[in-house]
Protein backbone atom coordinates (compact mmCIF):
# COMPACT_ATOMS: atom_id res chain seq x y z
CA UNK A 1 0.00 0.00 0.00
CA UNK A 2 2.83 2.44 0.66
CA UNK A 3 3.66 2.26 -3.05
CA UNK A 4 0.22 3.52 -4.12
CA UNK A 5 -0.66 7.18 -4.76
CA UNK A 6 -4.21 8.31 -5.52
CA UNK A 7 -4.39 11.82 -6.96
CA UNK A 8 -6.58 14.04 -9.09
CA UNK A 9 -5.98 17.00 -11.40
CA UNK A 10 -8.27 19.97 -10.72
CA UNK A 11 -8.36 23.41 -12.35
CA UNK A 12 -10.46 26.06 -14.07
CA UNK A 13 -11.73 25.41 -17.63
CA UNK A 14 -8.99 25.30 -20.28
CA UNK A 15 -6.06 25.42 -17.87
CA UNK A 16 -4.67 22.21 -19.35
CA UNK A 17 -5.85 19.28 -17.19
CA UNK A 18 -6.41 16.81 -20.03
CA UNK A 19 -3.14 17.78 -21.76
CA UNK A 20 -1.19 17.26 -18.52
CA UNK A 21 -2.91 13.88 -18.04
CA UNK A 22 -1.79 12.94 -21.60
CA UNK A 23 1.81 13.86 -20.76
CA UNK A 24 1.78 11.87 -17.49
CA UNK A 25 0.43 8.82 -19.36
CA UNK A 26 3.13 9.13 -22.04
CA UNK A 27 5.92 9.68 -19.48
CA UNK A 28 5.01 6.58 -17.46
CA UNK A 29 4.64 4.41 -20.56
CA UNK A 30 0.87 4.09 -20.21
CA UNK A 31 0.55 4.53 -23.98
CA UNK A 32 2.96 4.08 -26.89
CA UNK A 33 3.56 6.76 -29.53
CA UNK A 34 1.65 4.84 -32.18
CA UNK A 35 -1.64 4.84 -30.22
CA UNK A 36 -1.23 8.37 -28.88
CA UNK A 37 -3.93 10.96 -29.52
CA UNK A 38 -4.80 14.22 -27.76
CA UNK A 39 -7.16 14.06 -24.77
CA UNK A 40 -6.63 10.32 -24.29
CA UNK A 41 -8.88 10.08 -21.25
CA UNK A 42 -11.74 11.96 -22.95
CA UNK A 43 -13.29 8.94 -24.57
CA UNK A 44 -16.61 10.49 -25.67
CA UNK A 45 -16.85 12.04 -29.14
CA UNK A 46 -18.70 15.01 -27.69
CA UNK A 47 -15.75 15.75 -25.33
CA UNK A 48 -13.29 15.80 -28.23
CA UNK A 49 -15.51 17.97 -30.42
CA UNK A 50 -16.09 20.59 -27.75
CA UNK A 51 -12.60 20.33 -26.25
CA UNK A 52 -13.99 19.95 -22.72
CA UNK A 53 -13.97 17.15 -20.15
CA UNK A 54 -17.44 16.06 -19.06
CA UNK A 55 -16.75 12.80 -17.19
CA UNK A 56 -14.00 12.16 -14.66
CA UNK A 57 -11.77 9.35 -15.93
CA UNK A 58 -9.38 7.19 -13.91
CA UNK A 59 -6.19 5.45 -15.04
CA UNK A 60 -3.50 3.48 -13.18
CA UNK A 61 0.08 4.39 -14.17
CA UNK A 62 3.23 2.45 -13.14
CA UNK A 63 6.07 4.89 -12.32
CA UNK A 64 9.70 4.06 -11.52
CA UNK A 65 10.86 6.87 -9.22
CA UNK A 66 14.38 8.19 -8.64
CA UNK A 67 14.64 6.14 -5.44
CA UNK A 68 14.45 3.00 -7.64
CA UNK A 69 11.01 1.86 -6.39
CA UNK A 70 8.06 1.39 -8.74
CA UNK A 71 4.90 3.16 -7.62
CA UNK A 72 1.33 2.62 -8.75
CA UNK A 73 -0.20 6.06 -9.48
CA UNK A 74 -4.00 6.23 -9.75
CA UNK A 75 -4.75 9.42 -11.68
CA UNK A 76 -8.25 10.87 -12.01
CA UNK A 77 -8.73 13.61 -14.63
CA UNK A 78 -11.67 15.90 -13.77
CA UNK A 79 -13.85 18.45 -15.62
CA UNK A 80 -13.35 22.20 -15.07
CA UNK A 81 -16.79 23.58 -15.90
CA UNK A 82 -19.00 24.72 -13.02
CA UNK A 83 -21.89 22.50 -14.28
CA UNK A 84 -19.74 19.40 -13.69
CA UNK A 85 -18.28 20.35 -10.29
CA UNK A 86 -20.27 17.41 -8.87
CA UNK A 87 -18.03 15.06 -10.89
CA UNK A 88 -15.01 16.71 -9.24
CA UNK A 89 -16.36 16.31 -5.70
CA UNK A 90 -16.99 12.59 -6.33
CA UNK A 91 -13.49 12.06 -7.71
CA UNK A 92 -11.87 13.78 -4.72
CA UNK A 93 -13.48 11.28 -2.35
CA UNK A 94 -11.18 8.63 -3.89
CA UNK A 95 -7.93 10.62 -3.56
CA UNK A 96 -5.33 11.62 -0.98
CA UNK A 97 -3.97 14.59 -2.92
CA UNK A 98 -4.53 16.90 -5.91
CA UNK A 99 -2.54 18.78 -8.50
CA UNK A 100 -4.07 22.28 -8.64
CA UNK A 101 -3.32 23.56 -12.13
CA UNK A 102 -3.08 27.31 -12.78
CA UNK A 103 -2.68 28.91 -16.21
CA UNK A 104 0.49 31.06 -16.26
CA UNK A 105 -1.22 33.65 -18.50
CA UNK A 106 -4.70 33.81 -16.93
CA UNK A 107 -3.78 33.23 -13.30
CA UNK A 108 -6.24 32.20 -10.58
CA UNK A 109 -9.86 32.05 -11.84
CA UNK A 110 -13.29 31.43 -10.28
CA UNK A 111 -13.24 27.63 -10.63
CA UNK A 112 -9.63 27.44 -9.38
CA UNK A 113 -10.89 28.76 -6.04
CA UNK A 114 -14.07 26.66 -6.05
CA UNK A 115 -12.11 23.43 -6.71
CA UNK A 116 -9.47 24.32 -4.10
CA UNK A 117 -12.23 24.63 -1.47
CA UNK A 118 -13.59 21.22 -2.52
CA UNK A 119 -10.11 19.70 -2.03
CA UNK A 120 -9.76 21.37 1.38
CA UNK A 121 -13.14 19.97 2.49
CA UNK A 122 -11.70 16.49 1.86
CA UNK A 123 -8.43 17.36 3.70
CA UNK A 124 -6.31 16.61 0.65
CA UNK A 125 -2.66 17.47 0.03
CA UNK A 126 -2.62 20.30 -2.57
CA UNK A 127 0.32 20.73 -4.98
CA UNK A 128 0.06 24.01 -6.95
CA UNK A 129 1.31 23.61 -10.55
CA UNK A 130 1.79 26.58 -12.89
CA UNK A 131 1.07 25.35 -16.42
CA UNK A 132 1.61 26.94 -19.87
CA UNK A 133 4.93 28.57 -18.93
CA UNK A 134 5.87 28.46 -22.64
CA UNK A 135 3.24 31.08 -23.56
CA UNK A 136 4.58 34.52 -24.56
CA UNK A 137 1.96 36.11 -22.26
CA UNK A 138 2.94 33.96 -19.23
CA UNK A 139 3.41 36.02 -16.05
CA UNK A 140 4.80 33.52 -13.55
CA UNK A 141 5.70 36.05 -10.83
CA UNK A 142 2.11 37.36 -10.74
CA UNK A 143 0.72 33.80 -10.47
CA UNK A 144 3.13 32.99 -7.59
CA UNK A 145 1.81 36.10 -5.82
CA UNK A 146 -1.78 34.94 -6.40
CA UNK A 147 -0.99 31.46 -5.00
CA UNK A 148 0.02 33.21 -1.78
CA UNK A 149 -2.59 36.00 -1.58
CA UNK A 150 -5.71 34.40 -3.10
CA UNK A 151 -5.28 30.67 -2.52
CA UNK A 152 -3.49 30.94 0.80
CA UNK A 153 -0.97 28.23 -0.21
CA UNK A 154 2.79 28.29 0.31
CA UNK A 155 4.18 29.76 -2.94
CA UNK A 156 7.51 27.94 -2.39
CA UNK A 157 5.79 24.59 -2.95
CA UNK A 158 4.73 25.39 -6.54
CA UNK A 159 5.94 23.50 -9.61
CA UNK A 160 6.25 24.81 -13.18
CA UNK A 161 5.48 22.92 -16.35
CA UNK A 162 4.35 23.15 -19.92
CA UNK A 163 2.02 20.22 -20.57
CA UNK A 164 1.98 21.07 -24.27
CA UNK A 165 5.77 20.86 -24.65
CA UNK A 166 6.31 18.22 -21.95
CA UNK A 167 8.66 20.25 -19.72
CA UNK A 168 8.59 19.75 -15.94
CA UNK A 169 6.61 16.48 -16.11
CA UNK A 170 9.32 14.48 -14.26
CA UNK A 171 9.22 16.97 -11.35
CA UNK A 172 5.44 16.59 -11.07
CA UNK A 173 5.66 12.79 -10.89
CA UNK A 174 8.38 13.00 -8.23
CA UNK A 175 6.29 15.51 -6.23
CA UNK A 176 3.27 13.16 -6.39
CA UNK A 177 5.40 10.32 -4.97
CA UNK A 178 7.06 12.46 -2.28
CA UNK A 179 4.31 14.82 -1.14
CA UNK A 180 1.02 12.94 -1.53
CA UNK A 181 0.53 10.49 1.36
CA UNK A 182 -0.09 6.80 0.60
CA UNK A 183 -3.63 5.56 1.28
CA UNK A 184 -4.52 4.16 4.68
CA UNK A 185 -6.57 1.04 5.28
CA UNK A 186 -6.24 -2.61 6.21
CA UNK A 187 -6.24 -5.25 3.41
CA UNK A 188 -7.17 -7.94 5.97
CA UNK A 189 -10.16 -6.05 7.41
CA UNK A 190 -13.75 -6.49 6.28
CA UNK A 191 -14.39 -5.17 2.75
CA UNK A 192 -15.55 -1.55 2.38
CA UNK A 193 -15.39 0.00 -1.10
CA UNK A 194 -17.00 3.25 -2.28
CA UNK A 195 -18.74 3.38 -5.70
CA UNK A 196 -17.75 6.71 -7.28
CA UNK A 197 -18.93 6.04 -10.84
CA UNK A 198 -20.40 3.35 -13.10
CA UNK A 199 -21.41 2.80 -16.70
CA UNK A 200 -23.43 0.26 -18.64
CA UNK A 201 -21.67 -2.20 -20.95
CA UNK A 202 -23.97 -4.00 -23.40
CA UNK A 203 -21.96 -7.24 -23.03
CA UNK A 204 -20.92 -7.26 -19.35
CA UNK A 205 -23.78 -5.42 -17.63
CA UNK A 206 -22.95 -2.63 -15.20
CA UNK A 207 -19.23 -1.84 -14.76
CA UNK A 208 -18.67 -0.31 -11.30
CA UNK A 209 -15.77 2.10 -10.59
CA UNK A 210 -14.80 1.98 -6.93
CA UNK A 211 -12.14 2.92 -4.40
CA UNK A 212 -11.35 0.17 -1.88
CA UNK A 213 -10.84 1.63 1.61
CA UNK A 214 -10.57 -1.63 3.60
CA UNK A 215 -10.35 -5.32 2.78
CA UNK A 216 -9.84 -7.11 -0.54
CA UNK A 217 -12.18 -8.04 -3.39
CA UNK A 218 -11.47 -10.74 -6.00
CA UNK A 219 -13.30 -12.80 -8.62
CA UNK A 220 -15.65 -15.35 -7.06
CA UNK A 221 -16.42 -13.23 -3.96
CA UNK A 222 -20.03 -12.70 -2.96
CA UNK A 223 -20.58 -8.93 -2.52
CA UNK A 224 -23.48 -6.90 -1.18
CA UNK A 225 -24.59 -3.33 -2.00
CA UNK A 226 -25.46 -1.80 1.35
CA UNK A 227 -28.00 0.70 0.00
CA UNK A 228 -30.51 -1.88 -1.26
CA UNK A 229 -29.05 -5.14 0.09
CA UNK A 230 -28.75 -6.85 -3.32
CA UNK A 231 -26.09 -9.60 -3.52
CA UNK A 232 -23.90 -10.48 -6.55
CA UNK A 233 -20.98 -12.73 -7.37
CA UNK A 234 -17.86 -10.94 -8.65
CA UNK A 235 -16.84 -12.01 -12.17
CA UNK A 236 -13.82 -9.77 -12.72
CA UNK A 237 -11.82 -6.99 -11.02
CA UNK A 238 -9.04 -4.83 -12.41
CA UNK A 239 -7.36 -1.48 -12.90
CA UNK A 240 -8.03 1.24 -15.43
CA UNK A 241 -5.55 1.56 -18.24
CA UNK A 242 -6.53 3.07 -21.55
CA UNK A 243 -8.62 -0.09 -21.63
CA UNK A 244 -9.66 -2.27 -18.67
CA UNK A 245 -6.75 -4.33 -17.25
CA UNK A 246 -7.80 -7.51 -15.44
CA UNK A 247 -6.21 -8.20 -12.03
CA UNK A 248 -6.43 -11.03 -9.50
CA UNK A 249 -7.70 -8.75 -6.74
CA UNK A 250 -8.24 -5.16 -5.59
CA UNK A 251 -7.06 -4.46 -2.07
CA UNK A 252 -7.24 -1.53 0.37
CA UNK A 253 -6.06 1.79 -1.11
CA UNK A 254 -6.59 0.81 -4.75
CA UNK A 255 -8.90 2.33 -7.34
CA UNK A 256 -10.38 -0.02 -9.96
CA UNK A 257 -13.44 -1.61 -11.49
CA UNK A 258 -15.69 -4.50 -10.46
CA UNK A 259 -17.90 -6.51 -12.84
CA UNK A 260 -20.44 -8.65 -11.04
CA UNK A 261 -23.15 -9.42 -13.61
CA UNK A 262 -25.37 -6.54 -12.45
CA UNK A 263 -28.11 -6.64 -15.08
CA UNK A 264 -30.49 -4.05 -13.70
CA UNK A 265 -29.11 -0.56 -13.73
CA UNK A 266 -31.32 0.59 -10.85
CA UNK A 267 -29.49 -1.79 -8.46
CA UNK A 268 -26.41 0.46 -8.40
CA UNK A 269 -26.40 3.89 -6.80
CA UNK A 270 -23.35 6.18 -6.86
CA UNK A 271 -21.96 6.74 -3.34
CA UNK A 272 -23.07 3.28 -2.15
CA UNK A 273 -20.73 0.99 -0.19
CA UNK A 274 -19.75 -2.48 -1.44
CA UNK A 275 -19.04 -5.02 1.28
CA UNK A 276 -18.54 -8.79 1.54
CA UNK A 277 -21.80 -10.69 1.94
CA UNK A 278 -20.25 -13.21 4.37
CA UNK A 279 -18.33 -10.61 6.46
CA UNK A 280 -20.20 -7.31 6.04
CA UNK A 281 -19.03 -4.06 7.66
CA UNK A 282 -21.29 -2.54 10.31
CA UNK A 283 -21.72 0.93 8.77
CA UNK A 284 -21.53 2.16 5.18
CA UNK A 285 -18.87 4.67 4.16
CA UNK A 286 -20.03 8.30 4.06
CA UNK A 287 -21.43 8.76 0.55
CA UNK A 288 -21.77 11.94 -1.46
CA UNK A 289 -23.98 14.94 -0.90
CA UNK A 290 -27.06 14.79 -3.12
CA UNK A 291 -26.62 17.00 -6.16
CA UNK A 292 -29.23 19.76 -6.10
CA UNK A 293 -30.51 20.47 -9.61
CA UNK A 294 -31.07 24.14 -10.40
CA UNK A 295 -32.47 24.02 -13.94
CA UNK A 296 -35.52 21.96 -14.90
CA UNK A 297 -36.85 20.99 -18.33
CA UNK A 298 -39.06 18.26 -19.75
CA UNK A 299 -37.82 15.76 -22.32
CA UNK A 300 -40.31 14.13 -24.70
CA UNK A 301 -39.80 11.64 -27.55
CA UNK A 302 -40.71 13.10 -30.97
CA UNK A 303 -42.65 9.90 -31.81
CA UNK A 304 -44.81 8.70 -28.90
CA UNK A 305 -43.91 5.07 -29.79
CA UNK A 306 -40.35 5.79 -28.61
CA UNK A 307 -41.42 6.40 -24.99
CA UNK A 308 -40.26 2.97 -23.77
CA UNK A 309 -36.86 3.42 -25.46
CA UNK A 310 -36.50 6.84 -23.83
CA UNK A 311 -37.36 5.41 -20.39
CA UNK A 312 -34.71 2.69 -20.77
CA UNK A 313 -32.10 5.16 -22.04
CA UNK A 314 -32.78 7.51 -19.11
CA UNK A 315 -32.17 4.70 -16.60
CA UNK A 316 -28.84 3.74 -18.23
CA UNK A 317 -27.76 7.37 -18.57
CA UNK A 318 -28.54 8.12 -14.90
CA UNK A 319 -26.01 5.46 -13.90
CA UNK A 320 -23.22 7.39 -15.63
CA UNK A 321 -24.37 10.85 -14.50
CA UNK A 322 -25.37 10.85 -10.84
CA UNK A 323 -26.24 14.58 -10.89
CA UNK A 324 -29.07 14.00 -13.38
CA UNK A 325 -32.55 13.42 -11.91
CA UNK A 326 -35.86 12.70 -13.64
CA UNK A 327 -39.49 11.76 -13.02
CA UNK A 328 -42.46 10.98 -15.28
CA UNK A 329 -44.33 13.87 -16.85
CA UNK A 330 -46.99 14.35 -19.54
CA UNK A 331 -47.98 17.20 -21.83
CA UNK A 332 -51.12 17.87 -23.87
CA UNK A 333 -49.10 18.84 -26.95
CA UNK A 334 -46.21 16.38 -26.69
CA UNK A 335 -47.59 13.33 -24.86
CA UNK A 336 -45.68 11.22 -22.31
CA UNK A 337 -42.18 12.31 -21.25
CA UNK A 338 -39.95 13.05 -18.25
CA UNK A 339 -39.38 16.11 -16.08
CA UNK A 340 -35.61 16.36 -15.56
CA UNK A 341 -33.29 18.33 -13.27
CA UNK A 342 -29.86 19.60 -14.35
CA UNK A 343 -26.97 21.46 -12.71
CA UNK A 344 -26.92 24.16 -15.42
CA UNK A 345 -27.57 24.89 -19.08
CA UNK A 346 -24.35 23.25 -20.32
CA UNK A 347 -25.34 20.12 -18.36
CA UNK A 348 -28.77 20.23 -20.06
CA UNK A 349 -27.14 20.63 -23.48
CA UNK A 350 -24.77 17.69 -22.88
CA UNK A 351 -27.56 15.40 -21.57
CA UNK A 352 -29.66 16.11 -24.66
CA UNK A 353 -26.76 15.46 -27.02
CA UNK A 354 -25.63 12.27 -25.26
CA UNK A 355 -29.17 10.84 -25.23
CA UNK A 356 -29.47 11.52 -28.96
CA UNK A 357 -26.03 10.10 -29.85
CA UNK A 358 -25.50 7.21 -27.46
CA UNK A 359 -29.08 5.91 -27.45
CA UNK A 360 -30.14 7.00 -30.95
CA UNK A 361 -33.20 8.93 -29.76
CA UNK A 362 -35.10 11.87 -31.26
CA UNK A 363 -36.22 14.10 -28.40
CA UNK A 364 -37.80 17.52 -27.76
CA UNK A 365 -36.93 19.71 -24.77
CA UNK A 366 -39.34 22.13 -23.14
CA UNK A 367 -38.31 25.64 -22.04
CA UNK A 368 -35.89 25.40 -19.06
CA UNK A 369 -37.15 26.82 -15.76
CA UNK A 370 -36.03 27.03 -12.13
CA UNK A 371 -37.88 25.94 -8.97
CA UNK A 372 -40.19 28.72 -7.73
CA UNK A 373 -41.81 28.89 -4.30
CA UNK A 374 -45.42 30.04 -3.93
CA UNK A 375 -47.31 30.77 -0.71
CA UNK A 376 -51.03 30.23 -1.29
CA UNK A 377 -53.89 32.23 0.27
CA UNK A 378 -54.51 29.41 2.75
CA UNK A 379 -50.89 29.56 3.99
CA UNK A 380 -49.76 26.41 2.16
CA UNK A 381 -46.27 26.60 0.58
CA UNK A 382 -45.67 24.80 -2.73
CA UNK A 383 -42.64 24.47 -5.01
CA UNK A 384 -43.23 24.67 -8.77
CA UNK A 385 -40.58 23.77 -11.36
CA UNK A 386 -43.05 23.03 -14.17
CA UNK A 387 -45.18 25.88 -15.60
CA UNK A 388 -48.04 23.36 -16.04
CA UNK A 389 -48.39 23.26 -12.21
CA UNK A 390 -48.66 27.06 -11.80
CA UNK A 391 -51.39 27.50 -9.16
CA UNK A 392 -53.21 30.48 -10.77
CA UNK A 393 -53.01 34.17 -9.84
CA UNK A 394 -56.13 34.18 -7.63
CA UNK A 395 -54.80 31.43 -5.34
CA UNK A 396 -51.35 32.98 -4.77
CA UNK A 397 -50.54 35.13 -1.76
CA UNK A 398 -46.88 35.67 -2.75
CA UNK A 399 -44.38 34.22 -5.22
CA UNK A 400 -40.65 33.81 -4.59
CA UNK A 401 -37.76 32.89 -6.88
CA UNK A 402 -34.28 31.50 -6.09
CA UNK A 403 -31.40 33.98 -5.94
CA UNK A 404 -27.72 33.20 -6.46
CA UNK A 405 -24.50 34.90 -5.48
CA UNK A 406 -22.50 35.16 -8.70
CA UNK A 407 -18.76 35.82 -8.51
CA UNK A 408 -17.10 36.95 -11.72
CA UNK A 409 -13.38 37.48 -12.30
CA UNK A 410 -12.15 39.47 -15.29
CA UNK A 411 -9.64 42.06 -16.49
CA UNK A 412 -10.79 45.45 -15.14
CA UNK A 413 -11.29 46.93 -18.64
CA UNK A 414 -14.53 44.89 -18.96
CA UNK A 415 -15.98 46.07 -15.64
CA UNK A 416 -18.48 48.59 -17.09
CA UNK A 417 -19.93 46.19 -19.66
CA UNK A 418 -20.34 43.39 -17.08
CA UNK A 419 -22.00 45.69 -14.53
CA UNK A 420 -24.46 46.88 -17.20
CA UNK A 421 -25.26 43.24 -18.03
CA UNK A 422 -25.78 42.33 -14.35
CA UNK A 423 -28.10 45.31 -13.73
CA UNK A 424 -30.09 44.39 -16.84
CA UNK A 425 -30.48 40.91 -15.31
CA UNK A 426 -31.89 42.42 -12.09
CA UNK A 427 -28.61 42.05 -10.16
CA UNK A 428 -28.40 43.71 -6.70
CA UNK A 429 -25.88 44.18 -3.83
CA UNK A 430 -22.75 44.45 -5.91
CA UNK A 431 -19.34 44.04 -4.33
CA UNK A 432 -15.94 44.66 -5.89
CA UNK A 433 -12.53 43.32 -4.99
CA UNK A 434 -9.17 43.79 -6.73
CA UNK A 435 -7.14 40.58 -6.19
CA UNK A 436 -4.21 41.89 -8.24
CA UNK A 437 -3.24 44.68 -10.60
CA UNK A 438 -5.48 44.79 -13.67
CA UNK A 439 -7.91 42.13 -12.37
CA UNK A 440 -11.22 42.60 -10.60
CA UNK A 441 -13.59 40.23 -8.82
CA UNK A 442 -17.22 41.33 -9.00
CA UNK A 443 -19.97 39.80 -6.83
CA UNK A 444 -23.68 40.25 -7.54
CA UNK A 445 -26.86 38.74 -6.14
CA UNK A 446 -29.26 37.98 -8.98
CA UNK A 447 -32.27 35.77 -9.80
CA UNK A 448 -31.28 32.33 -11.06
CA UNK A 449 -33.99 32.46 -13.74
CA UNK A 450 -32.18 35.38 -15.41
CA UNK A 451 -28.86 33.53 -15.34
CA UNK A 452 -30.07 30.31 -16.95
CA UNK A 453 -31.64 32.13 -19.84
CA UNK A 454 -28.65 33.59 -21.68
CA UNK A 455 -26.42 35.23 -19.09
CA UNK A 456 -23.38 32.99 -19.52
CA UNK A 457 -23.17 33.42 -23.30
CA UNK A 458 -23.47 37.18 -23.07
CA UNK A 459 -20.97 37.37 -20.19
CA UNK A 460 -18.44 35.48 -22.31
CA UNK A 461 -19.15 37.85 -25.22
CA UNK A 462 -18.71 41.12 -23.32
CA UNK A 463 -15.50 39.90 -21.63
CA UNK A 464 -14.20 38.46 -24.94
CA UNK A 465 -13.73 35.08 -23.25
CA UNK A 466 -11.44 36.40 -20.47
CA UNK A 467 -14.09 36.38 -17.75
CA UNK A 468 -14.76 33.46 -15.43
CA UNK A 469 -18.05 32.88 -13.67
CA UNK A 470 -19.04 30.84 -10.62
CA UNK A 471 -22.21 30.88 -8.54
CA UNK A 472 -23.88 29.46 -5.45
CA UNK A 473 -27.55 29.40 -4.44
CA UNK A 474 -28.33 31.65 -1.47
CA UNK A 475 -32.08 31.96 -0.79
CA UNK A 476 -35.59 32.67 -2.09
CA UNK A 477 -36.81 36.27 -2.49
CA UNK A 478 -40.25 37.69 -3.17
CA UNK A 479 -40.93 38.50 -6.81
CA UNK A 480 -43.86 39.49 -9.05
CA UNK A 481 -44.23 36.26 -11.05
CA UNK A 482 -46.71 35.55 -13.85
CA UNK A 483 -47.36 32.65 -16.24
CA UNK A 484 -46.61 33.49 -19.88
CA UNK A 485 -48.51 31.25 -22.33
CA UNK A 486 -47.75 30.98 -26.05
CA UNK A 487 -50.76 30.46 -28.33
CA UNK A 488 -50.39 29.20 -31.91
CA UNK A 489 -53.54 29.56 -34.01
CA UNK A 490 -55.49 30.12 -30.78
CA UNK A 491 -54.23 26.89 -29.13
CA UNK A 492 -51.99 26.93 -26.09
CA UNK A 493 -48.60 25.16 -26.55
CA UNK A 494 -47.91 23.99 -23.00
CA UNK A 495 -44.29 23.05 -23.73
CA UNK A 496 -43.53 26.74 -24.43
CA UNK A 497 -45.19 28.15 -21.29
CA UNK A 498 -42.83 29.97 -18.92
CA UNK A 499 -43.06 31.47 -15.43
CA UNK A 500 -41.45 34.93 -15.70
CA UNK A 501 -41.11 38.20 -13.80
CA UNK A 502 -43.91 40.57 -14.84
CA UNK A 503 -41.46 43.25 -16.01
CA UNK A 504 -39.86 40.71 -18.35
CA UNK A 505 -43.04 39.10 -19.64
CA UNK A 506 -43.62 41.35 -22.67
CA UNK A 507 -39.99 41.21 -23.89
CA UNK A 508 -39.95 37.41 -23.46
CA UNK A 509 -43.32 37.07 -25.22
CA UNK A 510 -42.28 39.25 -28.18
CA UNK A 511 -39.07 37.28 -28.57
CA UNK A 512 -40.83 33.88 -28.45
CA UNK A 513 -43.42 35.01 -31.04
CA UNK A 514 -40.77 36.38 -33.40
CA UNK A 515 -38.69 33.21 -33.12
CA UNK A 516 -41.68 30.98 -33.81
CA UNK A 517 -42.67 33.09 -36.82
CA UNK A 518 -39.26 32.37 -38.36
CA UNK A 519 -39.41 28.64 -37.62
CA UNK A 520 -43.02 27.55 -38.26
CA UNK A 521 -43.59 26.82 -41.97
CA UNK A 522 -46.20 28.91 -43.81
CA UNK A 523 -49.62 27.36 -44.34
CA UNK A 524 -52.44 28.10 -46.80
CA UNK A 525 -54.08 30.25 -44.11
CA UNK A 526 -52.93 33.01 -41.76
CA UNK A 527 -51.43 31.82 -38.45
CA UNK A 528 -51.45 34.06 -35.37
CA UNK A 529 -48.77 33.47 -32.71
CA UNK A 530 -49.60 35.21 -29.44
CA UNK A 531 -48.07 35.64 -26.00
CA UNK A 532 -50.65 35.86 -23.21
CA UNK A 533 -50.82 36.38 -19.46
CA UNK A 534 -54.18 34.92 -18.42
CA UNK A 535 -56.70 36.42 -20.88
CA UNK A 536 -54.52 39.40 -21.76
CA UNK A 537 -52.61 39.20 -25.08
CA UNK A 538 -49.24 40.98 -24.67
CA UNK A 539 -47.46 40.10 -27.93
CA UNK A 540 -48.33 38.87 -31.40
CA UNK A 541 -46.69 37.80 -34.65
CA UNK A 542 -48.50 36.71 -37.79
CA UNK A 543 -47.35 34.20 -40.39
CA UNK A 544 -48.81 35.30 -43.70
CA UNK A 545 -50.41 32.57 -45.84
CA UNK A 546 -49.49 31.23 -49.23
CA UNK A 547 -51.83 32.81 -51.75
CA UNK A 548 -52.80 31.57 -55.13
CA UNK A 549 -53.32 34.41 -57.56
CA UNK A 550 -57.02 33.72 -58.27
CA UNK A 551 -57.34 36.93 -60.28
CA UNK A 552 -54.72 35.86 -62.86
CA UNK A 553 -57.36 34.86 -65.41
CA UNK A 554 -59.12 38.23 -65.16
CA UNK A 555 -57.59 40.66 -67.60
CA UNK A 556 -59.44 43.91 -67.97
CA UNK A 557 -63.15 44.08 -67.22
CA UNK A 558 -64.99 45.21 -64.13
CA UNK A 559 -63.17 45.36 -60.70
CA UNK A 560 -66.14 43.62 -59.06
CA UNK A 561 -65.18 40.35 -60.82
CA UNK A 562 -61.79 40.38 -59.10
CA UNK A 563 -63.30 41.38 -55.78
CA UNK A 564 -65.80 38.51 -55.96
CA UNK A 565 -63.00 35.97 -56.54
CA UNK A 566 -60.91 37.38 -53.66
CA UNK A 567 -63.91 37.24 -51.29
CA UNK A 568 -64.48 33.62 -52.29
CA UNK A 569 -60.82 32.83 -51.55
CA UNK A 570 -61.08 34.57 -48.18
CA UNK A 571 -64.06 32.39 -47.20
CA UNK A 572 -62.11 29.26 -48.15
CA UNK A 573 -59.11 30.35 -46.06
CA UNK A 574 -61.39 30.97 -43.09
CA UNK A 575 -62.83 27.44 -43.35
CA UNK A 576 -59.31 25.97 -43.62
CA UNK A 577 -58.25 27.84 -40.51
CA UNK A 578 -61.16 26.35 -38.54
CA UNK A 579 -60.10 22.76 -39.27
CA UNK A 580 -56.35 23.19 -39.80
CA UNK A 581 -53.90 22.38 -37.00
CA UNK A 582 -50.35 23.72 -37.05
CA UNK A 583 -47.53 21.27 -36.44
CA UNK A 584 -44.59 22.95 -34.74
CA UNK A 585 -41.16 21.65 -35.83
CA UNK A 586 -38.60 20.76 -33.18
CA UNK A 587 -36.30 23.55 -34.37
CA UNK A 588 -39.00 26.01 -33.24
CA UNK A 589 -38.86 24.73 -29.65
CA UNK A 590 -35.07 25.02 -29.66
CA UNK A 591 -35.20 28.49 -31.24
CA UNK A 592 -37.33 29.77 -28.36
CA UNK A 593 -34.78 28.44 -25.85
CA UNK A 594 -31.88 30.19 -27.57
CA UNK A 595 -31.86 33.81 -26.57
CA UNK A 596 -31.24 36.74 -28.82
CA UNK A 597 -27.78 37.95 -27.81
CA UNK A 598 -28.29 41.24 -29.62
CA UNK A 599 -31.30 42.20 -27.56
Amino acid sequence: MKDIRNFSIIAHIDHGKSTLADRLIMKTGGCDTRNYKDQMLDNMDIERERGITIKSQAITLPYKAKDGKTYSLNLIDTPGHVDFSYEVSRSLASCEGVLLLIDAAQGVQAQTLANLYLAMEHNLEVIPVINKIDLPSADIERVIEQIDSELGLDPDTHLRCSAKEGTGIEDILEAVVERIPPPTGDPDARLAALIFDAHYDAYRGTVINCRVFDGTVKAGDSIRFMFNGSVYRVEEVGHFGLSRQKRDELSAGEVGYVIAGVKTVSSVSIGDTITNNDRPVDNPLPGFKEAKPVVFASIYPIASDDYEDLAEAMEKYKLNDAAFIYEKDSSVALGQGFRCGFLGLLHLDIVQERLEREYDLNIILSVPSVRYRFTLKGGEVIYVDNPAHYPGPMAIDKGEEPYIRASMMMPDRYLGAVMTLCIEKRGVNSNMHYPGPGRVELTYEMPLSEVIFDFYDRFKSVTQGYGSFDYELIDYRESNLVLLDILVNGEKVDALSQIVHRDRARARGVQACDRLREEIPRQMYKIAIQGAIGGEIISRSTISPFRKDVTAKCYGGDITRKRKLLEKQKEGKKRMKMVGSVSIPQSAFLAVLKSDTNS
